[in-house]
């Protein structure tokens, strides 16, 4: 099966039936015969050679200038968004590859609507974007602390639609990805950081206060992604309670939907290649 419909939400979902600690790629290569730890090993090597592709891809689509790629990541807050940027592109030509972080917004940017600070930093042509955390922040955050009501959220959702029907519309190929992680997965990765001093520094007091929402932010993140999937703009859950098979899944699917993309560095120039520099 192909990891787009894998990894594709479907259409009548509960996040409560997904499971974040699923590991649907390593029956095979990676899973047979090997401890835990060569396993996460033999993971680890994999999507190496998967990123290895993906920067050849990402070196034809700044070369052809034709198409732009924009990465959305979302999932709450330990689910591995920085973790998956870190691994996946720190290898990559940085020409070409953009992340923008998206925190709550300034006073500025909640004076004009809330696609205005997203749109300034979608992708140009030849580029991939990558949002950590995106426009959908102002679908979770607001609803679930009550900021807004559930017809401004309705509105919103329609004009999310819209906004990434335009992008898709004008060259923009939208890949939005949610890292699904448990309760449990969570907790043990946010007593790490307070147990850890070299990570005390990524501990932020609000984690455990968002804690106590859990459910309801399970339920904003259902209703947003199913009211958004579209068939120009899908959305894919990735179990991302194993940040080795979280990398290995993302990079899978990064990289059959950029071949799909058909890309190839531009023609020659007969006339520049008879050139001799003296």
């Amino acid at each position: 099966m192909k990891a787009r419909e894998q990894f594709r939400v479907p259409k009548h979902f509960a996040l409560r039936d997904e499971d974040a600690g699923a590991k649907p790629l390593r029956d095979g290569a990676a899973g047979q015969g090997l401890d835990k730890d060569q396993v996460k090993q033999r993971e680890r090597e994999l999507t190496t050679q998967l990123i290895e592709q993906v920067a050849v891809c990402q070196e034809m689509l700044y070369a052809q200038r034709k198409h732009k790629v924009l990465l959305i990541l979302q999932g709450p807050d330990t689910s591995g968004k920085d973790g998956t940027i870190k691994s996946l592109f720190s290898h990559i030509n940085p020409i070409g590859l953009r992340a923008v972080a998206f925190r709550a917004p300034s006073d500025d940017e909640r004076a004009h609507d809330f696609l205005w600070r997203v749109h300034r930093h979608v992708p140009v042509q030849g580029e991939i974007a990558i949002f950590n955390r995106s426009h959908y922040e102002d679908v979770l955050v607001p609803l679930v602390h009550g900021e807004i009501d559930g017809q401004e959220v309705a509105r919103r959702y329609g004009h999310i639609r819209d906004f990434e029907r335009m992008l898709v519309e004008t060259g923009t190929l939208v890949v939005k990805i949610f890292l699904h992680i448990s309760s449990d997965e969570q907790r043990k990765r946010l007593q790490s950081r307070i147990d850890d001093p070299d990570k005390q520094w990524k501990f932020d007091p609000m984690d455990v206060a968002k804690r106590k929402h859990w459910g309801d932010y399970q339920r904003a993140y259902e209703q947003a992604i199913s009211a958004t999937d579209t068939d120009d703009a899908p959305w894919y859950i990735i179990p991302a309670d194993s940040k080795t098979h979280r990398n290995l899944m993302v990079a899978t699917l990064l990289l059959e939907i950029m071949q799909g993309l058909k890309l190839q560095f531009p023609e020659p120039d007969r006339k520049l290649s008879k050139l001799k520099i003296e």
